[in-house]
């Protein structure tokens, strides 16, 4: 048989793991998935906003592949410094497949960028999503304005998040934590910072919709602003989805909603050049004023224009960082590969192999790493003969308990999951996430995970 370790439990990991055990091929293929934390799903969990529900609901999907027969998932296995190493890995299996994702999010480079109250859209999201490594909960607090600068969905998700309210919140598996920051928060203007213009924003028209359907919330953009683009006045000559996004941008335009508590603005030629400090943390953000050069970039007018907030948000995309034991394209932030197979130095490594973002870079929706998961099972299934060839022990997770190593299995999921739902039971509430390391491995233990 043969024996796969996938690193990372989310959409890719699960995805190849699906495609190696529904081959018709021979060898047989057994797949453990291991995952540094004691929960799958990675960012389905822990990226999708809590009122996407049916996004969400992709946990059912990806529940079904690892519940299957020769699918077993090893959480709270940290490979890499610290943990397992990936020799080690490599030595217990014929093959192993990194998805492991970008793990670090871009920087604006720009003064007053570490200042309090400056944050990644990253570290908002993670808090919101319970995510165990979140250290942080004063995003809100005391802050009267924010400014996201990104157009992309991410941006969008926790503009939408800022603006949404208790009621809206509560039926969601939001910590209890979060929900109570968030429904005390006093910030009411929430503007949303593009460099460029509306036809070339990243966000999807569905996301970009949803923010005028919320409740009590002004949805505000600038006729002006939007004219400086030059597919403004007939996008018909954009893609689909360009075109839908300024048609949307429009119709705000021309028919503004009505005033609500919360506003939200859409500015877009506006390039944020420094954070300026006010009774030392973040007071506001200054952005030079861009124009179109006529190659799909922009450039400065030198026009400045300062906007309050006491709380920035930056999402400007991930990266990709280093795997221990692995090569590393610094400039693309992935691992080089050949149709998902590592190369190093120009040369297929026999057994190793990459799938999501770790390969492409940060790009697509959940459902784009199916066809990029497939490419890399295409090609270890390929090398299938020749892999198995090589002795390995027949059952490699008794090799990491023997190691000292206490993987969070199946059941110990289930033990999370059925903790969690009896949380929110006790707050009145639906499931409700468990916050941190210490409660997620008291609620695995609980079944008997050592």
């Amino acid at each position: 048989m043969l024996q796969v370790a996938v690193v990372g439990s989310g959409p890719s990991g699960v995805y190849t793991a699906q495609g190696l055990v529904q081959q018709g091929q021979v060898p047989e293929v057994r797949v453990d998935v291991l995952d540094r934390l004691p929960c799958p799903y990675g960012l389905v969990r822990y990226g999708v906003a809590p009122d996407h529900e049916k996004i969400k609901s992709l946990q059912n999907n990806l529940r079904t592949v690892l519940e299957h027969e020769r699918v077993r998932f090893l959480g709270g296995v940290l490979v890499g410094p610290g943990g397992l190493p990936a020799a080690r890995l490599r030595e217990l299996y014929h093959a192993v497949v990194y998805c492991v994702g970008a793990a670090t999010d871009r920087h604006l480079g720009v003064p007053g960028e570490e200042l309090p109250g400056s944050w990644s859209a990253t570290e908002f999201v993670s808090w919101y999503s319970a995510h165990p490594d979140s250290l942080s909960d004063g995003f809100v607090a005391g802050a009267r304005a924010a400014v996201v600068i990104g157009v992309g969905n991410v941006a969008v998700d926790v503009t939408r998040m800022l603006a949404r309210g208790p009621a809206e919140l509560s039926p969601t598996d939001l910590p209890q934590a979060a929900l109570a920051a968030l429904a005390d928060s006093r910030v009411r203007e929430i503007q949303m910072v593009g460099r460029r213009g509306p036809s070339q924003a990243r966000f999807t028209t569905k996301e970009l919709r949803e923010l005028g359907g919320l409740p009590d919330t002004e949805v505000v953009v600038d006729p002006a602003e939007l004219a400086l683009d030059p597919a403004y006045a007939d996008p018909s000559a954009l893609p689909a989805a360009q075109r839908r996004n300024v048609e949307v941008l429009r119709g705000w335009a021309e028919h503004p909603r009505p005033s609500g508590t919360r506003r939200i603005r859409l500015r877009f030629f506006l390039r944020p050049v420094e954070l300026l400090p006010d009774s030392g943390r973040v007071g506001a953000v200054r952005f030079e004023r861009t124009l179109p050069d006529g190659r799909s970039g922009v450039t400065g007018t030198g026009q400045f224009e300062d906007i309050e907030a006491q709380l920035v948000l930056r999402s400007v995309g991930y990266r990709g960082v280093p795997l221990e034991g692995l090569p590393f394209d610094a400039g693309l932030g992935t691992v080089p590969h050949l149709a998902g197979r590592v190369l190093r130095d120009g040369s297929v490594s026999p057994g190793e192999y990459v799938a999501g973002w770790i390969k492409r870079g940060p790009t697509g929706v959940i459902g784009t790493n199916r066809p990029c998961a497939k490419e890399t099972v295409t090609s270890l299934l390929e090398d299938a003969p020749t892999l198995v060839r090589r002795d390995v022990l027949p059952d490699p997770p008794a090799a990491l308990r023997a190691e000292g190593l206490h993987p969070v299995e199946w059941e110990g999921w289930q033990a999370i999951e059925r903790a969690e739902a009896a949380l929110g039971a006790s707050l009145g509430r639906h499931v409700v996430k468990l916050p941190d390391w210490q409660s997620l491995m008291a609620a695995a233990r609980a079944a008997g995970t050592p």
